[in-house]
């Protein structure tokens, strides 16, 4: 019994054609007449041929993988429900094409040198960066090696080469507006990180319609910076009466310590969020939050990253989706 594969010379004896014309055909080029195309594929039917990738590879300079670079912890990535979201986004963008998703995760110097290097090391054809902090290097560095790029989202005062994000100052005026419309006057923030342009931008949004002064304490989305930044707010205004939080875990985490301190939810204190997660529904009251569609955010990346791979024209290369208020018992 011959157990080998069959080979591309094999293919194209069967199908009566030059082993060129067997190439072409597998890697997709239009040089070649319907009458062959169709042999081939009758041929590479009848014999089972499966493409060797690595050659196709060498032929096409495609590898068919795009990588997502998540520059968070284990921790965070697993534990908050946007990163989940956004994952299944990008995942349904490429279930229909041959493209496979490699995860990799970027948090020191030493991850980005060698990211880099592995990256525009002809291993991938494009990557989708997601959770940049500050004046990260990597997609400068990447592009210039001409490894195409989509990020979430923009560092500050810095416009990337192709992006998708939500309208977070719009969310967060949102979120404010209804605070007032509940008759609330001390209106806090919890603002997210200002080395992030989600951070900048969901407090921009807060400064701009909240009335009066405003309070502000910094967290880093995290549940845990949440209930820190609220023991702060606490502590410096004691007669506030709404908080919004730039992420639903900061959320909980404030109403976690607002309980803590014998504050009423709502009655006491308003509280709103910003991502609208499944994690919003569960909690004691509901959390009313902004709504950002995080899985269209992924899907939105992956189709512009192909695009840009594609070499296909694209109307944009800034995609920005709307947000809108989900309102619950917690205001």
């Amino acid at each position: 019994m011959n157990n080998q594969r069959p080979t591309l010379e094999a293919v194209a004896a069967r199908a009566g054609v030059g082993r060129g014309t067997v190439s072409r055909v597998v890697n997709g080029s239009p040089k070649v007449s319907p009458q062959a195309r169709e042999a081939v594929l009758k041929a590479i039917e009848e014999l089972g041929y499966v493409p060797n990738p690595a050659a196709r590879t060498l032929v096409t300079r495609r590898t068919d993988t795009v990588a997502l670079v998540v520059s968070e912890s284990e921790e965070r990535i697993w534990g908050e429900p946007f990163f989940a979201g956004i994952i299944r986004g990008i995942s349904g963008g490429l279930a229909e094409t041959e493209f496979q998703l490699l995860l990799a995760m970027s948090q020191s110097e030493a991850d980005r040198e060698r990211l880099t290097r592995y990256l525009t090391g002809q291993h991938v054809d494009g990557a989708l960066l997601l959770s940049l902090h500050g004046d990260d290097p990597l997609p400068r560095h990447l592009e210039e090696r001409g490894l195409p790029t989509v990020r979430a989202g923009t560092a500050p005062g810095e416009t990337p080469v192709a992006y998708v994000d939500a309208d977070n100052v719009g969310g967060a005026r949102l979120a404010v507006e209804h605070l007032l419309g509940r008759g609330r006057s001390r209106i806090v923030t919890i603002a997210g990180p200002q080395d992030m342009g989600v951070g900048v931008d969901r407090l921009t949004g807060y400064r701009e319609t909240v009335r009066g002064e405003g309070h502000v304490a910094y967290g880093d989305f995290s549940e845990e910076s949440g209930a820190a930044a609220m023991l702060d707010l606490l502590a410096r205004v004691p007669d506030l009466d709404a908080v919004y939080a730039a992420s639903d875990p900061m959320a909980i985490g404030a109403m976690r310590e607002l309980r803590r301190a014998g504050r009423s939810v709502p009655e006491d204190v308003a509280v709103v969020g910003f991502d609208d997660s499944a994690s919003a529904r569960s909690t004691v009251p509901p959390l009313t939050s902004v709504h950002q569609p995080v899985e269209e955010m992924g899907r939105a990346m992956a189709e512009l990253l192909l695009a840009r791979i594609q070499g296909r024209e694209i109307p944009t290369s800034a995609v920005i989706l709307d947000t809108y208020l989900v309102v619950r018992e917690s205001s």
